[in-house]
C-alpha cells in the first residue's frame, strides 16, 4: 500500500526476454498486485515471467503474508498471456480491467524493458494517491537531464505533444508518448475501457476521453532512462496513424464535451477558423498560381481562419485549466 492506497501495477511486455525478469524481481515493495501481460511475444518472454513471477510470489507468502493491506490477494504477481499480439494499448487495457475487478485504489504502469525505476513510480502515483489527481504522468522534458533523450525522440516529442495538447485540451501537459502513468479506480470506473485504442497511440487517445471526462491529470517531471531496449515502433506507420487518430478524437472532444454534454461557443470558432484558413489559402495558391496581383482578400480570409482558431485555443486553455496539476517540484527526480 502507499499512503493508505492499494498499488496495483500493470506491466506490458512485447519480446522483453532479459528485462522483464528484474522489473520483476525489482517491483517496488508497495506494490500490492503486479499484473504482467505477455503481449504475444515471440521470444522466451513469457517463460522469464511465469519463472519469475513463482519466485516473486513465494517471497511474497513467506516473508510479507499480511502485507496486502487486508485486501485478501491470493498472490502479488499475476501473469497474464495475449495468444495474440494486440499492442502496448491492448496490453495496459487488459491489465487495468483485472485492476479494476479487483479493486485497486491506485493502478500504475511499469515498462517491461526497465526504463520504470522504482523510485520513478513512487512519484508518479503520488498525486493520484493524495487526491490531487484522477491520472498522472511522467514528464521527461522536465529534468536537466532531457539531453540524455535523443535527437530524433526528442523533436518527434515536441510535435506529438503539441498535437495532443490540441486534441485532449490538456494544454500544459507535455511528452505524452511517456509510459509511466497511474491512474484512480474511480476514473477506471468512468471510462470505457473496450473502446480505448490499443497500439501506440494508446495514451494520447486515454488523454482525449479523461478531458471529456473532466479528470484532472497531473503532469510530473521524471528523468528520462535508457538502456539496451528496443523499440517497438515503426515511425513510418505510427506519425500518420497517430495524426489521423489525434484528429478523430479531437474532432470526437469538440462535440462530446462542448456540444453534447454542455455548451460553449468554442467548437463553431475551431470550425469557421478551419473553413476560413482553408479556403482562403486555396483562393491565395490560385490567386499565385495565375500570376494574381491582386490576393489581399485572400490572405486576409486565410488570416482571419487562424484567427478564430487561435481564439477556440485560448478559450479551450481557460476552460481546462483546473483539469491539469503541474509537479515540477523536483526536475530531477
Amino acid at each position: 500500500m502507499y499512503r493508505g492506497a492499494t498499488v496495483g501495477a500493470v506491466v506490458p511486455a512485447y519480446n522483453e526476454g532479459g528485462f522483464i525478469g528484474e522489473v520483476i524481481d525489482t517491483l517496488p515493495e508497495f506494490v500490492d498486485r503486479a499484473y504482467v501481460v505477455d503481449d504475444g511475444s515471440t521470444d522466451g518472454t513469457w517463460g522469464e515471467i511465469v519463472r519469475h513471477a513463482e519466485r516473486a510470489n513465494e517471497r511474497w507468502r513467506a516473508e510479507a503474508p499480511r502485507t496486502d493491506g487486508g485486501v485478501g490477494f491470493d498472490r502479488r504477481v499475476v501473469p497474464v498471456r495475449h495468444e495474440r499480439n494486440r499492442g502496448v494499448g491492448g496490453a495496459i487495457k487488459t491489465g487495468y480491467g483485472r485492476a479494476l475487478e479487483d479493486g485497486v485504489d491506485v493502478t500504475t504502469v511499469i515498462s517491461g524493458d526497465g526504463q520504470t525505476e522504482p523510485d520513478i513510480v513512487e512519484r508518479i502515483i503520488r498525486p493520484v494517491a493524495d487526491g490531487r489527481a484522477d491520472y498522472a504522468k511522467g514528464n521527461r522534458l522536465r529534468g536537466r537531464d532531457r539531453d540524455s533523450m535523443p535527437p530524433f525522440r526528442q523533436f518527434g516529442n515536441f510535435v506529438l505533444s503539441l498535437l495532443t495538447k490540441i486534441a485532449s485540451g490538456y494544454w500544459k501537459v507535455a511528452d505524452p508518448q511517456n509510459g509511466s502513468t497511474a491512474i484512480s479506480h474511480e476514473a477506471l470506473v468512468e471510462l470505457d475501457l473496450d473502446s480505448l485504442y490499443e497500439d501506440y497511440g494508446f495514451a494520447n487517445d486515454l488523454l482525449v476521453r479523461l478531458n471529456v471526462h473532466g479528470m484532472r491529470v497531473a503532469d510530473v517531471s521524471r528523468r528520462a532512462v535508457y538502456k539496451d531496449e528496443t523499440s517497438h515502433i515503426r515511425y513510418k506507420t505510427f506519425v500518420p496513424r497517430l495524426s489521423k487518430l489525434l484528429l478523430r478524437d479531437f474532432l470526437w472532444r469538440l462535440r462530446a464535451k462542448y456540444l453534447t454534454d454542455d455548451f460553449h461557443p468554442l467548437p463553431f470558432f475551431y470550425y469557421f477558423g478551419a473553413f476560413a484558413a482553408s479556403v482562403g489559402l486555396l483562393s491565395l495558391f490560385r490567386r499565385i498560381a495565375r500570376r494574381d496581383g491582386d490576393a489581399l482578400d485572400a490572405l486576409t480570409l486565410f488570416l482571419l481562419g487562424w484567427l478564430f482558431m487561435l481564439f477556440a485555443m485560448v478559450f479551450d486553455l481557460r476552460q481546462n485549466e483546473d483539469l491539469q496539476v503541474l509537479v515540477y517540484d523536483h526536475p530531477d527526480d
